[in-house]
């Protein structure tokens, strides 16, 4: 009887936010619309949930948050951290590889999302060379192609993958993602024709100057080079700038009018039932600080009938005060938010 042939490891790289992990799941998708499930590896240790369900998933071995609070490390030393403890039990992972690989044809790796993590890490090494040294491996490079219809982008890109290829040295795949937002066809155009890329990069605007910061030389070529990049932003950057500012404050400028015709309501509600509680009280025609110079520069004669009168009801002269103060404070804060609307329209 024949020996099933070895799993291929499918290595899913790329650059955070291009799509390796949605590029996974439909992976996993086709590969189980076609009857053909495959053995799905998660190695994100900081992912908050998976869109497709992982045979092994790093989370369930390292915490990666234990592993910052204990090793007091930031995000990137935490995955780092994560990844390292977790290769050294990766001889477990390969056994359960072997045992699969009469169910599962292909083994998909997803990565994390801070592509360096992974490619230039020890532990990215011992992983990569576990699986190529026991299966047929191929690696992924997943390319945002959105992100990459500028020439310069587009190089450093193809730059980074070069080197993965090479650090590598394994077959490798480059993935135009995300072809349903813009088709991929002038990137295989640009690889395929140097000219044509040529022509795109003569167009792209760029500035570079050398200098010396120990000598100070060409720091006069810098500030030109400066001047024109300064040019260059008042006459295509900031008109798109004020476009969005503009926006901005359209919108910032109705949710005042709406907060403000709810404050409006809602004082009228309170200023209509002062008016049935007051009454024609004459206090109501003073403002807030008669109000309270008055309670607090009382007359001699008014002090000598306090002073006999200690039976009258504190609370209740309070009340009679407040009400109408309160009324005016209201009446003052409606006039200044209305100010302010017209200042703003």
């Amino acid at each position: 009887m024949a020996a099933a042939a070895a799993p291929v490891c499918v290595l899913v790289l790329g650059m955070a936010g291009s799509g390796k992990t949605t590029f996974v799941q439909r992976l996993a998708a086709h590969l189980h619309g076609q009857r053909c499930p495959p053995y799905v590896i998660n190695l994100d240790p900081a992912v908050h949930s998976l869109p497709f369900p992982a045979n092994i998933d790093i989370r369930d071995t390292v915490k990666y948050k234990e592993v910052m609070k204990q090793y007091g490390l930031g995000p990137n030393g935490g995955i780092v951290t994560s990844l390292n403890l977790f290769a050294t039990r990766f001889d477990q992972v390969m056994k359960f590889i072997e045992k699969r690989q009469n169910a599962s044809k292909y083994v998909i790796i997803d990565t994390p999302g801070q592509i360096e993590v992974f490619t230039w890490s020890a532990s990215g090494t011992i992983i990569t060379e576990a699986l190529a040294s026991s299966f047929p491996s191929v690696v992924v490079y997943v390319m945002d192609t959105s992100r990459s219809t500028n020439p310069i982008t587009f190089m450093s890109n193809m730059l980074y993958a070069c080197s993965i290829l090479y650090k590598t040295k394994l077959p490798f795949i480059v993935v135009m993602n995300k072809t349903d937002i813009i088709d991929h066809s002038f990137a295989v155009e640009w690889m395929q024709d140097f000219e044509t890329f040529q022509d795109a990069l003569n167009q792209e605007t760029s500035y570079v100057v050398g200098v010396s910061a120990v000598l100070g030389t060409g720091l006069d070529d810098f500030f030109v080079q400066l001047s024109k990049a300064v040019d260059e932003y008042e006459r295509e950057y900031r008109p798109e700038y004020e476009r969005l500012r503009k926006t901005l404050e359209k919108v910032q400028n109705k949710q005042k009018r709406d907060q403000l015709e709810h404050l409006w309501k809602d004082m009228g509600t309170v200023c209509m039932q002062g008016n049935t509680l007051a009454g024609s009280d004459d206090a109501s025609a003073m403002g807030p600080s008669e109000l309270i110079l008055t309670r607090g520069t009382l007359d001699e004669e008014e002090e000598e009938r306090e002073s006999d009168t200690d039976d009258i009801d504190h609370e209740v002269t309070e009340e009679s005060h407040e009400e109408p103060a309160f009324r005016n404070f209201m009446q003052e804060t409606r006039m200044k938010y209305q100010r302010r609307s017209n200042q703003n329209e």
